[in-house]
Formats: structure tokens, C-alpha cells, sequence
């Protein structure tokens, strides 16, 4: 098991950027697929971009491609999201996940508004 704890959210104006970082107890974070999701006020949570254990392969959603990036430093057990370009509709409280072991986050509140 491992425990995962999201920082970096706040209030940003559009077209603001935001860096959020997910710090994994232990170090057993390297051995799995790590996970970006959200959830808007009243939209069903949803995956953002996932990396895999060496850092490689990565992935996105549409909504993320070119703006959103993932990545993870297993030595420090930390993983990150950093996002460019934000719009209103990013807007969601941002979790960190490990497939591994099915680990959520508490979450962090990402709020786009001028």
C-alpha cells in the first residue's frame, strides 16, 4: 500500500500555469503506473495522464494533450502535473493515483478564474 498526498492547486487566471506534485510514502512508487485524474463540480472524475514506473510511456487526454505534462522522479517518490495554457474548464479537483494498489489522493482544488 502506499499513501499519496496532492499539493500545487490554487486560483490561476486563464492562461495561467500550475505545477502539482504527488508525494508517495515509501518507496515502493517506482514499481507502479502513476495516474493524474479529476473531477468537476457535478461530472463524474476523469483520467488526465498516466506515466509509466521508468517514466515512459506517457499518456493524455484529448483535453490535456499540448498543455498538460506528466512526469515522476522515483528517487524523490514524487510525480507531477504541470499544466500550461489553463481555461475555466480545468476547473476540478486534481487526485493523484497508483494502479498498483488502487491508492487515492486527498485531492487538490485547481480553480481557473479571472
Amino acid at each position: 500500500q502506499v499513501q499519496l498526498v496532492e499539493s500545487g492547486g490554487g486560483l490561476v487566471q486563464p492562461g495561467g500555469s500550475l505545477r502539482l506534485s504527488c508525494a508517495a510514502s515509501g518507496s515502493m512508487m517506482r514499481s507502479s503506473t502513476m495516474d493524474w485524474h479529476r473531477q468537476a463540480p457535478g461530472k463524474q472524475r476523469e483520467l488526465v495522464a498516466a506515466i509509466g514506473t521508468g517514466g515512459t510511456p506517457t499518456m493524455y487526454a484529448d483535453s490535456a494533450k499540448g498543455r498538460f505534462t506528466i512526469s515522476r522522479d522515483n528517487a524523490k517518490n514524487m510525480v507531477y502535473l504541470q499544466m500550461n495554457s489553463l481555461k475555466p474548464e480545468d476547473t476540478a479537483v486534481y487526485y493523484c493515483y497508483a494502479r498498483l494498489w488502487g491508492s487515492w489522493g486527498q485531492g487538490t482544488q485547481v480553480t481557473v478564474s479571472s
